[in-house]
């Protein structure tokens, strides 16, 4: 029902249904850096947009960050995205809390901020017809070399002459690292409360499972991969690359099996600075875009 206005736009661009019941998720991933690696997002860190991704790699960020972005799918003006996301650590930098056995000390105690971080984001999709908007809590902590994190999310869902419906989801958030700097694992539980959207057939927020691998094969290159489960659609794979030649510069690529998607991408960071840039190509409904810009500063130690 409140997926009408998109499904029957897209339909009559020539996609499939099942292309178009891939396409139209409530889910999105934040940034342009995760869009650009085929869409896996549960293994990246340093980035404020883990607090849309998996709140628990807000644990390992160090410093404070805003950062801002904008999406559009399939070239259409009704299918924009505007976002935005804040992570704000508590309290001073202090060495991780406990230790981990056959880990070396100076992993094992890396500096992570005392109390947490948390994170707050705000999205909103659509146009005039259909939108979706979403406001965001989120909290990380890191232990050692494993990092846990919850999320809470306000959804509202709005069609043209239906009025609108509100909602919220939680969601749990893991990451470990399997080898310290080399292997790490991440898992994501989206809408664990099956968040019902309309009463009607019984509509809910989609619940979505996401677990992944991320690889450090070496200084320059990582390489991720990411299986995710809607309770409602088949199972996805996907898989990214990334490569910096130089610090300044990271190169990307990804493809995703369900949604048929090949994406690419490219960043540059500068100082505080870190923008990134993302496009995906769908066989059936053609070039989809994205752009983030991240602003981090250093935080006063009391």
């Amino acid at each position: 029902m409140v997926k009408l206005y998109i499904v029957s736009s897209l339909l009559i661009l020539g996609a499939g249904v099942e292309d178009v019941r891939a396409q139209v998720s409530t889910l999105g991933t934040g940034g342009a850096r995760a869009a650009g690696l085929g869409q896996v997002s549960t293994v990246l860190e340093n980035d404020v947009w883990v607090a849309t991704n998996n709140a628990a790699a807000l644990g390992g960020l160090t410093r404070p960050a805003v950062g801002f972005g904008a999406a559009n799918k399939f070239l259409l003006p009704s299918l924009n995205t505007a976002s935005v996301a804040v992570a704000m650590p508590l309290g001073h930098r202090a060495t991780a809390a406990g230790t981990v056995a056959g880990v070396p000390a100076a992993v094992a105690a890396a500096e992570v901020p005392r109390f947490g971080v948390v994170g707050v984001t705000a999205q909103r999709f659509g146009g005039k017809l259909y939108s979706e908007q979403a406001l965001g809590v989120a909290y990380g902590y890191q232990l050692g070399t494993v990092r846990v994190g919850a999320r809470v999310e306000v959804l509202q869902i709005s069609l043209e002459g239906l009025g609108s419906r509100r909602t919220v989801a939680a969601s749990l958030a893991g990451q470990a690292d399997i080898i310290p700097h080399k292997l790490t694992f991440g898992a994501t539980l989206y809408n664990l409360n099956q968040a019902r959207v309309a009463s009607y057939q019984d509509e809910r927020v989609p619940t979505v499972l996401r677990a992944g691998l991320r690889w450090r094969a070496s200084e320059k290159v990582l390489v991720l991969a990411e299986t995710e489960k809607d309770v409602e659609q088949d199972a996805d794979f996907k898989t990214g690359l990334e490569y910096r030649p130089v610090p300044v510069l990271a190169l990307r690529g990804g493809l995703a099996a369900l949604t048929h998607q090949t994406t690419g991408g490219v960043g540059f960071r500068t100082g505080a600075f870190q923008v990134d840039y993302a496009a995906a190509w769908q066989q059936s409904l053609g070039l989809s875009q994205q752009v983030s810009i991240v602003l981090q500063w250093e935080q006063r130690q009391p």
